[in-house]
């Protein structure tokens, strides 16, 4: 029994690559997020509301749906819609065939700041993640990734 807890633990070297992963992407997100804060004045919250908002049919998701694909609870989602609301980025409103639900729907103004936003932050993915890479080593991220999602049951 403690021989099998000892095989289940991470050896020396799997915690130095375990740890780098973790310091390198913590970096970079924090990178890309305060860049994006600069050039948009759009959080990389209402970067990631918006980018759903803008990919869904008639630039609308019941509010349950959005907090399911971004990962978040209602509340949170919730308070983080009213602040995007006040700022004129989305629009609450009932849901025609549920009394309980709530619709989100991205306003004019919040798709021009999503694209006004996404030109900036995608030549930044570029710079700070693509270039940094070989096509292979991007393949290999490509595939890590994949395999890594896979485990942790998380859609592709």
């Amino acid at each position: 029994m403690a021989q099998e807890k000892r095989r289940a633990m991470p050896t020396r070297e799997e915690l130095r690559i375990w740890r780098n992963y973790i310091e390198t992407a913590d970096a970079l997100r924090t990178l890309l997020e305060g860049r994006m804060q600069t050039e948009s004045s759009l959080s990389s919250a209402d970067y990631r509301v918006l980018l759903e908002l803008s990919e869904a049919d008639k630039r609308t998701l019941r509010s349950s749906e959005l907090a399911e694909l971004i990962g978040w609870q209602r509340s949170r989602l919730s308070h983080h819609l009213g602040r995007m609301e006040k700022r004129g980025l989305v629009h609450r409103s009932p849901c025609p065939d549920d009394v309980h639900g709530i619709n989100v729907q991205l306003t004019d103004l919040g798709a021009e700041s999503f694209r006004h936003g996404s030109v900036p932050h995608l030549r930044d993915v570029h710079e700070l993640f693509v270039a940094a890479l070989s096509p292979e080593q991007l393949a290999g991220v490509d595939d890590f990734t994949a395999t890594l999602r896979r485990h942790l049951e998380l859609e592709p």
